[in-house]
């Protein structure tokens, strides 16, 4: 099944926070396995900018040039995600920017990774899996 990452859980990973153990294992399983975690640019903008505004310009560049040798593939949003994002942004209570995240897993059929508890109110819509 096609995983999607989340912005909470990419940064529980980075800060070694809860949930950085899951994370590790499924960088681990998933670069043995030759297959990507799914990650919606719109998210990882959120990655960056929290490591810009925590840590500076300067660190994070360099961060980002850590991540790239993650196996997540940044995907742009197309206009199906758009749409699905839009819907939830109007029909649940979640931020804009985690509704691109929960587009991307219901249009890939995927599961969504995450620590975000915002999440819960699509539950019922999108498989997710929580890191802590």
């Amino acid at each position: 099944m096609v995983k999607v990452l989340d912005a909470s859980a990419l940064m529980a990973y980075l800060e070694r926070e809860p949930g950085y153990e899951r994370i590790k294992d499924l960088f681990v399983k998933t670069a043995q396995n030759g297959r990507q975690i799914l990650m919606s640019t719109v998210n990882w903008g959120e990655v960056f900018y929290v490591l810009i505004r925590n840590y500076g310009s300067e660190e994070a560049e360099r961060v980002q040039k850590i991540i790239e040798s993650f196996p997540i593939e940044f995907v742009p949003p197309d206009l199906v995600v758009t749409k699905q994002a839009a819907f939830y942004k109007a029909t649940k209570k979640l931020p804009y920017a985690d509704c691109f995240a929960a587009a991307l897993a219901k249009v890939h059929k995927g599961e969504l990774i995450t620590g975000d508890k915002e999440f819960k109110t699509i539950e019922n819509e999108v498989k997710i899996v929580w890191i802590t």
